[in-house]
């Protein structure tokens, strides 16, 4: 079979043919694909992925690291090395590059398996026609000639041509920057528009905010609209709080670099009449000033804290979320499902007076029995009195004619179905507000009367005492419409008129956990506020019931009237927003960030999405709609704040140990610099030469491999930790000169004592076993602001990973490798001097710790 190719069409030559030349070409009907010819057709088209969201292929990923800078400079130094006859350092350098990126490559490899794998827990799904029968199939799954189903809350899945359409609005923002929502529907198409305005069609990467639709899929993955436009389309977002923390600290060491390889060079050329040696100990300086471990450090901690997460429960979507989850300090929810059980029960179903009505209750199960768009927790539990539809014959005594489906401007939907005798009823429910703006009468006790002052007035205080008791309050209420010849359409504008029957109130109880999950959200410095659209009175109720005690409480309507300056200040001061719409949420959630908070938002719904999207950090759970599920950054397989809180310690363990390499080698290597500056200004040879500089940074770096593996202190854990260039350099500025002042004590040891101003081979053995024990000890030091080993020990691996680089440290010195890497045995009695050296280095150094912190706080 010939399969169409939408790619070598033009796009309005593809939609301009009719749906029954459509369904010629792409060999398909309205009953769908049979499983096996899908299955034929996703191994020709290949998924319905567009290319930027594939992960990197091995040889791809393979060739980035390889085009890492350092590896590069490091492939530089060694075949300047190669070419100057110093075959030693060649080889040590190779070693280093391989290595390095087999080492790196192989832990970005796990990692993005094992966010691949964690993933497909949270797939996104279409509903699709195959054989007649519908089913749930995995969007990358879908092929050209699949009939799918659209309703509310679902991601388009690709380019489809409607079919059949009630009520079809869908927001293109994500195409076209549209903030209002579109209506799409069948039918002649107007002239002269372009391609996202043909009202037939609908593209991938926009969603469904009310109405129902049948469509075929005509083009998939790279062949769709936004495929076609990936890299034109497709902007790189800002960068992540931590994304701007690994850039500021690469740009702080290539400004050490800068300015302290130069000077070396200089320093040993002048000095030393080598300008050859001079420069690869520069190049090899430079690779000592370079914290390389780095990204694999970032890396392995990334992944190891997302299978950590997984077992809690908790999906990373995206990795650097990870550290922002930890950083977060305020923490946005909607109310429903988060702080409540997400579980509606419908209590009541009464009158105007108040009274139980059975009229209401039967009127509210016809709308939930027959509406078909987007139907929710209360429409469920409506439907949970089965006994109705025997009762009433909902099946037989009535007829389904039409719906005007919910959207969020109406806040209603209706229903229209015929009776036995021919006439229709208009059948509405939704909220309040929005029906009551509709009423012109009102059904007291079987009587039809005016809808007057009074009566509506006693409407809003049987509402407002519904709602103070926490419950959730929907009006009912219906016209009556004789029956027509022809099938009727109905349009929105048909609710009018309508006589008021009564409420339904369901009740939301607050979740067992949820006290306990914001008590701890509390003790961790995270700072909760409520974003919902419901009402206020509902809101602080249930609020009041989990222990939120309401500082301020602001209503969308007085956001609208808000400048950006104006929200700004009401953000810090208010913690209950209500009656809110999408936009509100969005509004929030960026003059929080404008205040400099790092913000969590967590909704499972349609109208969070763009919230979601804006948050440094977005979080849903796996039964959320599609759209808000692709919005989020972090994803929870049980929708309870105690599950997040593991979430946020986790963030905060990988950030922690991020921190501790990023203090440690940098501040280590800065001291070793400073150490090599001055001693290239008394030594009339190199401080050390430049394949003893590589085998050194290539041994401590082996002894933080094992950082990933460690925990770290309680106290880190109990306050949101964000990046601070400031205190990473002030910790770089102050522990690199003190690792730099006991150099300088051994290199006195060394010169006065042991004589090796004439033996240089001498000099550099002591200097390279002292500067590898120093930075391999102080690991232990700088990872807690405890006492180590004493209040804070060190997980086994990192504490045998220190044992086993100073052991092989050591046995180099003596081993057959020492001619080959310039080393030479070093006389007994330095042992001893060197014991002195490293305890005197480790006490003045928590000396000095203790003193910052105290300083600090």
């Amino acid at each position: 079979m010939d399969y169409p190719d939408p790619g070598a069409i033009p796009s309005q030559e593809l939609f301009g043919a009719s749906p029954v030349e459509l369904m010629q070409s792409y060999h398909t009907s309205e009953d769908g694909l049979s499983i096996e010819e899908a299955e034929k057709r996703l191994t020709f088209y290949g998924p319905n992925v567009v290319a930027s969201e594939q992960p990197p292929g091995p040889l791809r990923r393979f060739f980035q690291n390889v085009k890492n800078p350092l590896v590069i400079l490091l492939l530089i130094l060694a075949i300047v090395s190669l070419l100057t006859g110093d075959k030693r350092a060649a080889i040590v350098i190779m070693v280093m590059v391989v290595l390095g990126v087999v080492l790196r490559y192989i832990q970005e490899s796990r990692a993005t398996n094992a966010a691949e794998s964690l993933k497909s827990l949270v797939r996104t799904h279409a509903t699709v026609i195959r054989k007649g029968k519908e089913s749930e199939v995995p969007i990358d799954r879908l092929v050209p000639g699949d009939i799918v189903k659209l309703a509310a809350g679902d991601m388009v899945p690709a380019d489809l041509k409607l079919l059949s359409a009630k009520d079809l609005f869908i927001s293109q923002s994500t195409l076209t920057g549209e903030s209002m929502p579109v209506e799409r529907k069948i039918g002649e198409v107007k002239k002269d528009v372009t391609i996202l305005e043909r009202e037939d069609a609908c593209f991938m990467g926009t969603n469904v905010v009310s109405g129902t639709g049948h469509a075929l899929v005509l083009a998939t993955g790279k062949d769709t609209f936004l495929g076609g436009l990936a890299e034109r389309v497709t902007e790189r977002g800002e960068d992540s709080a931590f994304d701007k923390g690994v850039n500021g600290f690469t740009w702080l060491m290539i400004r050490l670099i800068l300015v302290l390889v130069p000077l070396v060079f200089f320093i040993n050329g002048l000095g030393k009449h080598n300008w050859v040696e001079a420069f690869l100990f520069a190049l090899a300086v430079a690779v000592g000033l370079t914290p390389e471990m780095l990204p694999m450090i970032v890396t392995v901690n990334l992944s190891k804290g997302a299978l950590q997460m997984a077992k809690k429960k908790v999906i990373v979507k995206r990795l650097n979320a990870i550290q922002n989850i930890g950083a977060m300090d305020v923490l946005c929810t909607d109310k429903t499902g988060t702080i409540t059980e997400g579980r509606i029960i419908l209590e009541k179903h009464v009158d105007l007076m108040g009274r139980p009505s059975e009229k209401v209750l039967s009127f509210g199960y016809l709308n939930s029995f027959y509406q078909t768009g987007m139907r929710n927790l209360m429409d469920d539990a409506v439907l949970e009195h089965g006994e109705l539809e025997l009762h009433l014959g909902a099946n037989n005594q009535f007829r389904k004619i039409d719906e005007i489906p919910f959207d969020f401007v109406r806040k209603r939907m209706s229903v229209i179905v015929e009776d036995t005798s021919g006439l229709n009823w208009l059948i509405c429910k939704g909220a309040v507000e929005g029906v009551l703006s509709i009423c012109s009468f009102v059904e007291v006790e079987g009587e039809v009367k005016a809808l007057s002052p009074d009566l509506k007035q006693q409407s809003d205080t049987l509402m407002k005492a519904l709602s103070e008791e926490g419950f959730r309050v929907v009006a009912i209420a219906y016209k009556k419409m004789p029956g027509a010849t022809d099938e009727p359409v109905y349009k929105a504008v048909e609710e009018s008129g309508l006589v008021l029957l009564g409420f339904l109130s369901f009740l939301d109880p607050p979740k067992q956990t949820a006290r306990e999950g914001l008590e701890q959200l509390s003790k961790l410095k995270v700072n909760v506020k409520v974003l919902t659209g419901d009402n206020e009175l509902v809101t602080t109720y249930i609020c009041s019931r989990v222990g939120i005690s309401v500082q301020g409480l602001v209503l969308g309507a007085d956001i609208e009237a808000m400048t950006d300056t104006q929200l700004d200040e009401c953000v810090e001061r208010t913690n209950i927003f209500a009656k809110l719409v999408p936009m509100h949420k969005e509004r929030i959630i960026k003059a929080l960030q404008r205040n400099g908070h790092v913000t969590g938002f967590m909704g499972d719904g349609i109208n969070d999405a763009p919230a979601l999207k804006a948050a440094d950090v977005g979080i849903s759970v796996d039964g959320a709609v599609d759209i808000a599920k692709e919005s989020s950054d972090i994803i929870l397989l049980e929708n309870n704040l105690l599950v997040l809180q593991q979430g946020v310690l986790e963030g905060r363990r990988v950030f922690g140990n991020i921190v501790k390499y990023i203090k440690m080698a940098a501040s280590s290597n800065f001291g070793n610099m400073l150490s090599v500056v001055g001693a290239s200004v008394f030594l009339p040879f190199l401080p050390m030469l430049p394949i003893q500089v590589l085998t050194n940074n290539l041994l401590y770096d082996f002894s933080q491999a094992a950082i990933p593996t460690d925990d770290v202190d309680q106290d880190w854990l109990t306050e949101p930790r964000k990046w601070s260039l400031h205190a990473i350099g002030r910790f770089i500025f102050y522990f690199g000169p003190i690792s730099s002042l006991f150099d300088y004590i051994t290199f006195f040891i060394l010169m006065h004592v042991f004589n090796a101003g004439r033996n240089p081979e001498l000099f550099h053995t002591g200097w390279f076993i002292e500067s590898l024990i120093t930075q391999s000890l102080i690991i232990h030091v700088i990872r807690t602001d405890k006492i180590p080993f004493v209040q804070s020990r060190a997980s086994w691996p990192l504490i045998l990973s220190t044992l086993i680089i100073i052991v092989v440290g050591i046995w180099l010195i003596h081993s057959p490798l020492a001619a080959f890497l310039g080393f030479v045995s070093l006389p007994f009695a330095y042992w001893g001097y060197m014991v002195a050296v490293v305890a005197g280095y480790f006490i003045f150094t928590q000396l000095v710790k203790t003193w910052i912190l105290k300083a600090s706080s």
